[in-house]
């Protein structure tokens, strides 16, 4: 399924591409979120829901809230979403990101609270108001709220321009051998937006494990003499277990806003991709099939190369202009 082009203009003239953010942050969905409000002359973000993933629901939603008013977006709607996977029981992730999944970020509790309305009935709501192929959404986490929203509106997939979303391994996993993190959490749900007939982007370790943000690099975030680069600083080098910690900080979830950016740096095909929804030692597994073997229509473009060096430094120079 190949990647769409360039979105046309809005009535209103409005070149940029209209974005949901479905996020369960998570210090790499903190930065995707910054990079977001820090291309707003690319992006127009309608709003952002939540999930369980990282850390429960509740928290997840307080997270949002508090990178939001770290960068001046209290004006962005941020719905409060699913709190557990659609079969299976959550599994979350503190001993990766902290108790309150922003560990290093030292933000306080946010100020305002999340907008009325479930996060489920805000992507059905945004996409119903949208002309056909008008909204990309964009999922940083387990995928359960687009699920339960396809299920719940088939009517609103005509309104999908694209799916970009972090989530699946081309080759080993980090939440299991077999399975990537978010699709390990709820692989019922992935199995639905994969079968949803929608383009599709996806970003999985293989790519994202490229985009490693060294030690030097992270370091000039200090510099900025920013409250964002402060706490984008203190998230990207705080202690984290072991595997990639020397050799710097992959940039997971920032991949997805960074397609959108700067579709030119990523390369990958359009492969058949078939989720493993059955417990045991392969659930979440993404099964690609790279080659072609099994002679399935392509269900999404599976992204495996970055220019690593390039995209950090477009990242760092948005990231720059926030306050």
């Amino acid at each position: 399924m190949p990647v769409q082009p360039e979105p046309a203009a809005r009535e209103n003239g409005d070149m940029r591409e209209s974005i949901i953010i479905d996020t369960d942050p998570g210090q790499d969905d903190a930065v995707a979120l910054l990079l977001a409000f820090a291309a707003s002359d690319r992006l127009d973000l309608r709003c952002i829901t939540t999930v369980s993933g990282n850390v429960p629901v509740a928290q997840t939603t307080a997270n949002a809230l508090r990178i939001c008013e770290l960068a001046g977006r209290s004006d962005i709607a941020v719905h409060r979403g699913a709190d557990g996977p659609l079969l299976f029981p959550l599994g979350t992730a503190e001993f990766v990101c902290g108790p309150d999944g922003l560990a290093g970020a030292d933000l306080p509790p946010p100020r305002g609270e999340a907008a009325p309305g479930h996060a489920v009935e805000a992507i059905i709501a945004t996409l119903r108001a949208a002309p056909d192929d008008g909204v990309a959404l964009c999922p940083l986490g387990p995928l359960t709220n687009l699920a339960l929203a396809f299920r719940l509106a088939p009517d609103i997939l005509p309104k999908i321009r694209r799916i970009v979303l972090m989530g699946g391994a081309l080759g080993l996993g980090n939440m299991t051998p077999a399975a990537e993190f978010n699709i390990h959490v709820d692989p019922h749900a992935a199995a639905v937006v994969f079968g949803c007939g929608r383009p599709i982007v996806m970003m999985g370790l293989g790519v994202t494990h490229q985009a490693i943000a060294s030690h030097e690099q992270i370091a000039r975030f200090a510099t900025l003499g920013t409250a964002s680069g402060r706490a984008i600083h203190g998230m990207l080098t705080r202690p984290r277990p072991g595997g990639l910690g020397t050799a710097g900080h992959p940039m997971h979830d920032p991949c997805v806003i960074a397609f959108l950016l700067w579709p030119e740096l990523f390369d990958g095909r359009d492969c058949f991709v078939e989720i493993e929804t059955a417990a045991g030692a392969l659930r979440g597994r993404t099964t690609i099939d790279w080659n072609g073997r099994l002679k399935q229509l392509a269900n999404a473009h599976v992204i495996a190369t970055v220019q690593a060096h390039e995209l950090f430094e477009r990242m760092t120079e948005r990231l720059a202009t926030l306050p």
